[in-house]
């Protein structure tokens, strides 16, 4: 694929740091931003990358020129300023394959082969990449229906009136290329706002969920953040590419509080430090994952979209903490049929249900996680056995149902008081003796 990015723009929230270079060579790490943009996009098989200037573009012209690149470079430099968009309507006839799209502030470790494996099995005309962000408010939130195809996109607001799922736009896209020609030459264009609704609208937008290191550097402290993932190597770990480690989650007991089969919203309440907890996992080497049994559908106390609707009510009120998800699983069937009120179209005997470990296989697979060095944090006996099945650590905490007949002989490689000493016992590296 070629690639084509966004550089153009002032970067005014960077403050004095842009008045006299472009953001695009802003330091990162040691090292301008756009030389790790070029060697991440020529890890990933991009054979020529094509930038959008504007703003002090002399000085991008020359730092191309003058260093070394590993990937054919070719600047369009914009005499006014086109938006977010307007500038790739100088690309019409020049690229004859789907493209990658990119704006210049963002730091990234991505495997893109991944992502263009999704948009070629998914049938999409373009593909936005979305990932879980730690300020939700602050982030435009794709909403995504079934298989990916994406519904909509709610912009960026503190007092949104709706639980959604915290899945951002990361500002990284995969296009196809007779897109350019659709947009008029020398007009300013939105690319969120103008560009993209008509595919979102014909169903032909996709969204692929990741959880690898895409992050704009756009202000000072996303900057700082920035340099130590990459001078770290925090963000190269996250590369799908290597194997991860994962602290997989139950939910009712272990994040939010025990009240039985949660049916309705407003049954769901966090328990206290659980958010501050899930944010020690989202700032370590661990991916963070919800596997939960949820039953309700299958009693027809609820339907799936209300299972969906107190998900999303759960990712809320951890976004609101600075907290995320990576991803969610949940099984909605239950084996047990007979019953007058039953649904039974989810009454059936699944490979997702746990103490089955479909969930953790199925996590683990789409993300390359290595179960041997994973942990499952739960209050049953349940979710102990799941882990062994899984062949992966579990630790049982006590905030949850406090069950006095466990349904599984099953030890625990440790235990806990709540979500928080267990995450804690992880991250300090305290001794976990597995069962």
């Amino acid at each position: 694929m070629d690639a084509v990015i966004a550089a153009g723009g002032k970067g005014t929230r960077l403050g004095e740091l842009t008045r006299e270079i472009p953001k695009c060579l802003i330091e990162v790490a040691g090292r301008p931003l756009l030389s790790l943009q070029l060697e991440e996009l020529s890890r990933s098989g991009i054979r020529k990358v094509w930038l959008l200037t504007g703003h002090l573009g002399e000085q991008v012209e020359g730092y191309v020129r003058n260093n070394e690149q590993p990937v054919e470079v070719e600047i369009i430099r914009e005499e006014a300023p086109l938006g977010t968009g307007g500038g790739l309507a100088s690309l019409a006839g020049r690229i004859e394959e789907p493209f990658v799209f990119l704006y210049g502030d963002l730091v990234l470790s991505l495997d893109l082969g991944r992502m263009r494996a999704f948009h070629d099995r998914s049938g999409a005309e373009v593909t936005m990449l979305g990932h879980p962000s730690s300020h939700p408010g602050d982030s435009d939130l794709i909403l995504e229906g079934e298989g990916g195809r994406v519904l909509g996109i709610s912009r960026k607001s503190r007092e949104r009136g709706a639980w959604l799922r915290n899945l951002g736009n990361a500002g990284l896209y995969i296009l196809p290329p007779d897109l350019p020609a659709s947009i008029e030459r020398d007009a300013r264009r939105d690319f969120e706002k103008e560009v993209l609704p008509p595919y979102i609208e014909t169903g032909s937008a996709f969204v692929y969920r990741t959880t690898e290191y895409v992050k704009d550097m756009g202000t000072p402290e996303r900057l700082a953040e920035a340099g130590e993932a990459i001078g770290t190597g925090a963000a190269e770990a996250r590369r799908l590419s290597n194997r991860q480690r994962a602290i997989f989650l139950d939910r009712d007991g272990t994040i939010n509080e025990f009240v039985g089969l949660v049916s309705r919203p407003e049954q769901l309440r966090l328990i206290k430090g659980a958010a501050a907890a899930i944010r020690r996992i989202n700032r370590s080497s661990y991916l963070c994952f919800v596997v939960s049994n949820q039953p309700a559908a299958a009693r027809n106390l609820c339907d799936l979209a209300d299972i969906e609707t107190i998900n999303r009510k759960m990712e809320t009120l951890l976004g609101e903490e600075g907290a995320f998800i990576d991803d969610i699983r949940f099984c909605p069937h239950h084996p047990d049929k007979g019953y007058p009120e039953e649904n039974p179209a989810l009454k059936i005997e699944c490979g997702c249900r746990k103490p089955k470990p479909g969930m953790l296989l199925e996590l683990a697979e789409r993300y390359n996680i290595d179960l041997g060095e994973s942990y499952l944090i739960g209050d049953t006996s349940v979710d102990v056995m799941t882990a062994a099945n899984a062949g992966t650590r579990s630790i049982l905490v006590a905030s949850g149902m406090k069950e006095e007949i466990p349904k599984f002989d099953a030890r625990p490689g440790l235990r806990a008081a709540d979500l928080g000493e267990a995450v804690g016992a992880i991250l300090d590296e305290r001794p976990v003796a597995l069962s």
